[in-house]
């Protein structure tokens, strides 16, 4: 896991070193373990590097003898199955980084086809002058980039293009009503109006300085459900696929554990991995101590008991929240008002004491049908619901004349209209919706973010083209049965884990951020209204609904404090060090 940046200029100009040791410094947190540079014609990249796999010998840039050279943020783990198929090919390091560099001489542009992981890769061919930027299927690594009159840049994250001054730090007003409404942004576009994602599955072809050529790779199958199997059938192929993942997702030369919630995904994986380990899992829950209505500490310890795991209890409480939140709002760079960002941040912030490599279970929702949205598919009214999800916004109740959330539903729409199959049901278009634009622009980018925040590697072994070319196409009767969600999953738990409860009802990983707020309710009501990011969307009657009752509007109230301290920092350039009254008290000052 790294972090990646680079520039190819137009006309053939040189690239000016200061810059990318300007992309560099910005990115240092994703990589504190070396810095690699490449520079050759009219480009330049460059790697930060957090060395886990081949620590001594995996350094980047990478390069083969045609001259073409290779940076990667991510693992690959087929790695080891690929390099028997390149026999000859002129390895130099055990990492799995260096394996796509060896397909793209042998299969062009279809390299990223054979690569089962996570990955936002930048190659350079010196013989056509080209740049290629490709990132993984499911978008579990993020890779930005602008255009400009001069140059194309890309990096890991968009501060650091910020940082390197190749970004105006403009807003794009309807990804701002975006993520309000719906706590994130959808497509290729940012909210900075400058500044534009790879799609998950894309590939980009850069040419002095321009895209040439763009290639997208599905992440979810267009083929037909699968036809009816036996329970134990299923069940037996669901086992299988999810031990190969977790076995390749735990294949690391530094220490690794978990992030275990109590909930269904992650009590699955820390059985797999008690399973596959000789040595206790090391696991790490976040507890709420000053709100038990949100605490599964207690589902938490008798798993891990049960795995005989090695268990830490990190507690976050509403001093936490005061302190860190602007942190968390800084780091956020790409932001999703997702309220676990919180907790997310301080299971890092503690685990990094004691691990390098940590497994969590994004995805196994979007992909076993988890959701409510899901379950609404094979319910008795299920007529009454359509292939849309999300059709009301987080501010909906509040609006009324405002039209500061105008084309809040567009992006999302032009997506459903794309994801679409007529061999899938119902709830498979759901669940492909969820996986393009949700998944990796909500927790993907929350999970990415907060681990690399601190130096560890994030890996999401539901996230897996085996596990999840499986589980999509099961037929829906083993996803939702009997009003239960990830029912498949469920019947798996409850043979390996009993001590899971797995039909017991769960109620998310929910930091309590509405009672949090409502502790400083009318301190953080007064400094919203003073913020000049607030001021500028002229929703003053909206912020005093949100606030008559924060606990009832837990979102929208966390929706609007995130918002105004991530303005505050990535808009105004104020320091994101202190509580939220300090940063919010300097920013008020700038408006």
């Amino acid at each position: 896991m790294c972090g990646i940046a680079g520039i190819m200029m137009c006309g053939g100009k040189a690239v000016e070193q200061p810059v990318l040791q300007q992309l560099a410094s910005a990115l240092a947190h994703r990589g504190p373990d070396g810095v690699g540079y490449f520079l050759k014609d009219s480009v330049g990249f460059l790697n930060t590097r957090l060395a886990i796999v081949d620590v001594q010998g995996g350094n980047q840039p990478f390069q083969e003898p045609a001259g073409a050279a290779l940076v990667a943020n991510g693992e690959i783990y087929n790695d080891l199955d690929v390099r028997k198929q390149l026999k000859d090919a002129p390895y130099r390091s055990g990492s799995d980084c260096e394996t796509p560099l060896h397909l793209y001489r042998r299969k062009g542009l279809d390299f990223a086809d054979d690569l089962r992981g996570m990955y936002a890769i930048a190659l350079y061919d010196p013989a056509t002058k080209t740049l290629i930027l490709t990132r993984d299927i499911f978008g579990i690594k993020q890779l930005y980039y602008v255009i400009t009159p001069s140059c194309f840049a890309f990096a890991s994250e968009p501060q650091a293009l910020k940082s390197a001054g190749l970004t105006q730090n403009q807003l794009n007003l309807s990804k701002r009503s975006e993520l309000l409404q719906l706590k994130f942004t959808t497509g290729s576009q940012t909210i900075y109006s400058d500044v534009q994602r790879l799609l998950p599955g894309e590939t980009l072809v850069i040419a002095d300085g321009q895209i040439i050529e763009r290639r997208r790779r599905r992440a979810l199958s267009q083929s037909k459900p699968r036809t009816a199997m036996s329970d134990a059938e299923a069940l037996l192929r669901l086992d299988a696929v999810l031990t190969e993942s977790v076995a390749a997702h735990v294949r690391s030369d530094v220490p690794y554990g978990l992030f275990l919630s109590g909930g269904i995904d992650s009590s699955a994986l820390a059985a797999l991995m008690s399973r596959l380990s000789s040595s206790s899992v090391v696991a790490f829950t976040a507890a709420f101590p000053d709100y038990p209505e949100a605490d599964e500490t207690k589902t938490a310890a008798r798993v891990a008991q049960a795995v005989h795991a090695e268990h830490h209890i990190v507690n976050v409480t509403q001093k936490d929240f005061w302190d860190f939140a602007p942190r968390v709002a800084a780091i956020m760079d790409d932001p999703t008002t997702d309220a676990a960002a919180l907790p997310t941040f301080m299971l890092a912030h503690t685990s990094r004491k004691r691990l390098k490599v940590v497994l969590s279970g994004e995805g196994a929702d979007e992909i076993l049908g988890g959701y409510s949205r899901y379950r609404r598919t094979r319910s008795f009214w299920k007529f009454l619901w359509g292939h849309k999800s999300r059709t009301h916004g987080i501010f909906d109740s509040f609006v009324e004349n405002s039209r500061a959330f105008d084309g809040w539903r567009e992006g999302l729409g032009l997506t459903e209209d794309r994801e679409t199959s007529p061999h899938w049901s119902r709830m498979q278009t759901l669940q492909a919706v969820d996986c393009a634009e949700w998944l990796p622009n909500d927790l993907l980018v929350k999970y990415d973010r907060c681990l690399m925040a601190h130096s560890i590697e994030g890996r999401t072994p539901f996230l897996d083209p085996l596990v999840s070319a499986y589980c999509f196409t099961l037929p829906d009767d083993l996803k939702v049965r009997n009003g239960m969600g990830k029912w498949i999953l469920r019947e798996w738990l409850a043979k390996h884990l009993p001590e899971a409860e797995a039909w017991a009802k769960k109620s998310g990983f929910n930091p309590p951020v509405g009672y949090w707020i409502s502790l400083h309710k009318d301190k953080i009501e007064s400094l919203i209204l003073s913020q000049p990011g607030i001021k500028d969307m002229d929703i003053q009657p909206i912020v005093r609904k949100v606030f008559a009752n924060p606990m009832k509007n837990a979102q929208a109230a966390w929706s609007l404090l995130f918002y105004a301290l991530w303005h505050s920092h990535h808009v105004l350039g104020t320091d994101s060090e202190g509580s939220i009254g300090d940063v919010l008290t300097n920013a008020a000052r700038l408006g």
